[in-house]
């Protein structure tokens, strides 16, 4: 299994997962907008998709976001996306995203690595917390939709 850093090249291959991945979160499949949006982060450099392979099948990604934190006065990466498809499930994929993801959190000197899922994704739970993610138990999240 290859983890790598996405290129241009490998647009076709995540734009299937990506389009799986929202599906998965209710959303109607676009690959034609999964497409575009994924295009645009690797040609605007404002996110960091990490992919995993396995032979020449796309198994898996992870995307992340740099931002900041007012309170650490610090750089901070959310991991805003992270899928393996059904059929790669349960064998490890996820893990080494994950690991690679922390990795350039770390290479940033990043303060923090975070993420949200949905409250009934327990196998996605199980694995954060297996890598050593903590439930935050201390704030709420919310939302403000405006499209």
């Amino acid at each position: 299994m290859e983890i790598r850093y996405a290129r241009n090249d490998d647009l076709n291959g995540i734009t299937r997962l990506f389009n799986l991945y929202r599906e998965f979160y209710q959303q109607p499949t676009d690959e034609e907008g999964a497409r575009e949006f994924l295009a645009e982060r690797l040609e605007q450099q404002d996110s960091i998709i990490i992919v995993a392979k396995d032979l020449d099948k796309y198994i898996g990604f992870t995307q992340l976001y740099p931002t900041y934190s007012s309170i650490s006065m610090s750089k901070d990466l959310i991991l805003n996306d992270l899928y393996v498809d059904k059929e790669a499930r349960g064998q490890g994929a996820g893990e080494l995203l994950i690991k690679e993801a922390i990795t350039y959190a770390q290479k940033l000197n990043a303060a923090s690595l975070s993420l949200s899922t949905a409250t009934n994704n327990i196998s996605a739970q199980a694995l954060y917390e297996k890598m050593g993610f903590v439930k935050d138990v201390d704030f709420y999240h919310y939302e403000l939709a405006l499209a």
